[in-house]
């Protein structure tokens, strides 16, 4: 075995002081950290003639669940299949955007997607339709992101495509203009 050129140093053996040193020092940053507090926060409004607008209290997003979405399901039920919250419109209480879909117990049906706000009365309302089922599309890569609604609509070039296999796919964007969603498509748009 070969000999270490750097002494054996003395502290690494454990010694009963050596434990006593660490309890001390920390019972001593705990007592410490009781003593010293920061201060306690205040909430204050903005100044009258300001200009500042307080902000709005948090409000829960809509819940689709139990909306009367217009869809013609017959015998089953329209089921959401997703969902996404956000703020679309800038006035500080989120919209929820549910893509609904008639609960089919074969084939693909086609979705729609919906705008809900909430209402004076707290309860869910439906406000814009962004994709009506009777486009025949289907909707993936869903979701809200900088008050865009972005999704990729899943299609058919003509009806003698078999539902089962869409043959078009288009990425879509809707924003809110201050009047109603404007939908945008992306360059590079294209088909299956």
């Amino acid at each position: 075995m070969q000999q270490s050129a750097v002494p054996e140093l003395a502290h690494t053996r454990t010694r009963p002081i050596h434990w006593v040193a660490t309890a001390t020092a920390l019972a001593g940053v705990v007592a410490l950290s009781s003593v010293i507090r920061p201060g306690s926060a205040t909430a204050a409004q903005p100044a009258p003639g300001t200009g500042a607008k307080p902000l709005p209290a948090a409000v829960a997003p809509p819940d689709p669940a139990g909306v009367d979405f217009p869809l013609e399901c017959g015998p089953v039920k329209a089921v959401v299949v997703k969902k996404a919250t956000g703020d679309l419109d800038g006035d500080g209480r989120p919209e929820t955007v549910a893509v609904v879909h008639c609960d089919a117990p074969m084939g693909t049906p086609p979705d729609g997607v919906y705008v809900l706000t909430r209402a004076a009365d707290g309860k869910p309302r439906l406000v814009a339709t962004l994709v009506a089922p009777r486009a025949r599309l289907t909707v993936t890569g869903f979701g809200i992101r900088a008050a865009t609604v972005s999704a990729t609509l899943l299609g058919y070039s003509s009806d003698a495509v078999p539902s089962c296999c869409p043959d078009t796919r288009t990425p879509a964007g809707w924003r809110w203009n201050g009047k109603a969603f404007l939908r945008s498509t992306p360059a590079g748009a294209h088909r299956v």
